[in-house]
């Protein structure tokens, strides 16, 4: 009798395993430094019976990833990047989901004095002019791309600074950890820096400028392309993300009474 009820636990949770579906999506580091990520997986276990395998890694590499066919979907943050995806074939399309903002973090006592200025641009012109310590991603990633953006619409090139310019090559959470043994400036996304828990003496210093919008998109990958992805998976997934489920968790996402993210997804 108690080898048949063995059995047939066994049997339970060995059938309970095989109905769960998985699926691999490349995300930006700056996703899952947010902790969004710890918020949704679980109720995408829960509601779809779905495992997301994320590989995490900065805007280019998921991109990469995707053309690669070794994901079945990405969740990034460069328009650019993400269209040339599509128009190239390697996605389906492009579908936003969600959008915060891009913020400069900075010493607090702001030797650069930026935090009264009236734009991202004199922002980076005063950073490069007093030649104060600034922690660059240096990843490919989409805020080192935003970076090297707004640096090119200040009439500035990277490429000639001098050494208070520190291209670190890494990820978000480890590039504000630099960023804060330095007591360095820092462009950041706003949701990581507010779940980054080493802040040392840094301190936000200026936002808001339209110039920082940060939107995020997902792109299931195109199975004409690369027939073994589970398509019928992404698509599934990217009904969840598009819910007013993912609505009430994205827009419900707080850290010390600040929201991280504002959902935006459009209906089909």
């Amino acid at each position: 009798m108690i080898r048949k009820l063995v059995l047939g636990l066994v049997a339970l949770m060995i059938g309970t395993a095989v109905q769960a579906d998985d699926m691999k999506m490349a995300v930006t580091t700056s996703f899952h430094n947010s902790g969004l990520a710890e918020v949704l997986l679980p109720e995408i276990r829960k509601d779809l019976d779905l495992e997301v395998q994320l590989l995490v890694v900065g805007t280019g590499q998921a991109i990469k990833l995707g053309e690669a066919g070794d994901v079945d979907a990405v969740l990034v943050h460069s328009r650019a990047a993400e269209d040339r995806f599509v128009e190239e074939g390697f996605g389906m399309h492009r579908r936003e989901i969600m959008y915060n903002d891009f913020v400069f973090i900075g010493p607090g006592d702001d030797p650069a004095g930026i935090a009264d200025d009236e734009s991202a641009i004199e922002a980076l012109q005063d950073i490069a002019s007093a030649e104060v310590d600034f922690v660059s991603r240096g990843d490919d990633s989409g805020t080192h791309k935003k970076e090297l953006s707004l640096w090119k619409a200040a009439d500035l090139d990277a490429e000639g600074f001098g050494g208070w310019y520190n291209a670190v090559g890494s990820g978000m959470g480890a590039a504000l950890n630099t960023a804060a043994g330095m007591n360095a400036y820092i462009l950041s996304d706003r949701a990581s820096w507010l779940n980054f828990g080493n802040k040392a003496d840094l301190e936000l210093l200026y936002s808001g400028d339209p110039e920082l919008f940060n939107q995020y998109a997902y792109l299931p990958v195109n199975p004409e392309k690369h027939d073994h992805v589970k398509h019928d998976l992404a698509v599934k997934l990217e009904d969840w993300l598009t819910s007013d489920r993912a609505k009430e968790l994205i827009d419900g996402y707080e850290i010390g009474g600040e929201t991280l993210f504002v959902f935006n997804a459009e209906p089909e």
